[in-house]
């Protein structure tokens, strides 16, 4: 039986499952093709991943390729109760997630995921693998691979690598150039100010936005911030990417130099301790902090609470927490990602074009996995060469090709 809140919340859930899934264009079609061709037939899946109505119909989709479906969140805020019981609901999906679990909840939940003895895992952030790395190890045994999400599991893998430490195959889908490219820019983008928008109510434009971190969620964070007409400082320790945000029309400086300036703080590094002490100390009164980056760690809130004298929540996942000074600095989605803890995550169309390259790389593991040795792996360039096509093709977009001629021209030195 899944492990929910409240199944009463189905029907509401259903109806966002059902909006999600008239608009992905690339799973229906994945979703068809794993109806004939059933390639997860008598496996077992395992998915953590942040579960609202996309990854919801993600996971019927493989349900279709005839698998034994097991789902947790990723992220003790950003399950919607709602979705997850809809996804409960018929009894084919095992289910074990809430919003607001508590540290002991969330990882419980993981674990109840894990005891299903997936063969194949879908990963986001890193924690099931994790678990199977450490007090579960013995389940490892059973994985024939899985693929990550994110940039911070992907890292996490990395290290594993580095240790040889990496007991199974993974796909670094996070990686892939229709991941990234779209997914982590344009999909963290827009979904983070989405996210801020919709949780204080107050307008970008004219403000002082600080980015931290310039990869390519900083990157989309940066863009959108700055069509919606902020002024826009990034700050970076790598110093090809500071110069790129420079010429990107960005101010570039040092997180303590941009604390005094800000009045929205995004973060989105993937490393801890990006705004501490040194920085909350300097801030304006008002000032408000968000992150996009996967864990709670890139604010420093033990910091925040050792500087404040009183705190209270002014609405939802807002914050204010009043310093010694009579200033007042406002954490939202108690510094968790706040695209998804306030909000409803990347738009549906990006999650689309992501999904895709999880569907049909898990399906690849399905059909290869003997062939497969411990390690990280790329997702094969024809699955991300495939998923752009799908996508032109649902646009109504053609694009030229090559003639023989031509391959034959650029395949010869000269």
């Amino acid at each position: 039986m899944s492990i929910i809140r409240d199944p009463s919340l189905a029907p509401q859930g259903q109806k966002k499952i059902e909006w999600v899934q008239r608009r992905m264009s690339l799973l229906n079609r994945i979703k068809s093709e794993f109806e004939r061709e059933q390639p997860f037939k008598n496996l077992r899946l395992a998915l953590s991943i942040h579960l609202e109505a996309k990854t919801a119909y993600l996971a019927q989709v493989l349900k279709a390729g005839g698998a034994q479906v097991a789902v947790t969140g990723c992220n003790p805020l950003s399950t919607q109760d709602d979705v997850a019981a809809a996804l409960a609901a018929s009894g084919e999906i095992f289910v074990a997630a809430w919003r607001g679990a508590t540290p002991q909840e969330y990882e419980s939940h993981l674990k109840a995921v894990l005891q299903t003895k997936p063969q194949i895992i879908l990963d986001d952030g890193g924690d099931l693998t994790k678990l199977l790395h450490g007090e579960l190890s013995h389940l490892a045994k059973d994985i024939l691979g899985g693929t990550e999400e994110t940039t911070t599991g992907v890292r996490r893998l990395r290290a594993l690598v580095a240790q040889n430490k990496l007991l199974f195959p993974m796909f670094a889908v996070n990686d892939a150039q229709m991941k990234f490219l779209f997914d982590n820019r344009y999909g963290t983008g827009q979904s983070t100010w989405d996210g801020i928008m919709r949780t204080t109510n107050l307008s970008i434009a004219g403000k002082t936005v600080v980015v931290a971190g310039y990869g390519w969620c900083g990157r989309g964070i940066a863009l959108r911030a700055k069509g919606l007409g902020a002024n826009v400082i990034v700050t970076e320790v790598n110093p090809v990417r500071a110069i790129e945000a420079v010429m990107d029309g960005f101010r570039v400086m040092k997180m303590v130099e941009a604390a005094p300036l800000g009045d929205i703080f995004v973060t989105a590094t993937g490393c801890k301790d990006i705004i501490t002490e040194e920085a909350l100390r300097v801030m304006k009164d008002g000032a408000i902090l968000a992150n996009a980056g996967h864990f709670d760690v890139e604010i420093s809130k033990p910091d925040l609470q050792k500087l404040a004298i009183a705190r209270r929540a002014l609405r939802p996942n807002v914050e204010e927490f009043e310093l010694r000074d009579g200033r007042r600095l406002y954490l939202l989605a108690e510094g968790r990602l706040v695209n998804l803890a306030a909000g409803d995550g990347h738009p549906v169309e990006i999650m689309d074009l992501s999904f895709a390259l999880q569907a049909l790389t898990l399906a690849y593991i399905a059909k290869h996995y003997a062939e497969l040795k411990p390690g990280l792996y790329p997702v094969p360039p024809e699955i991300d060469h495939r998923v752009a096509l799908l996508k032109l093709e649902t646009m109504g977009i053609a694009i030229d090709e090559l003639t023989p001629e031509q391959r034959a021209y650029l395949e010869r030195a000269h």
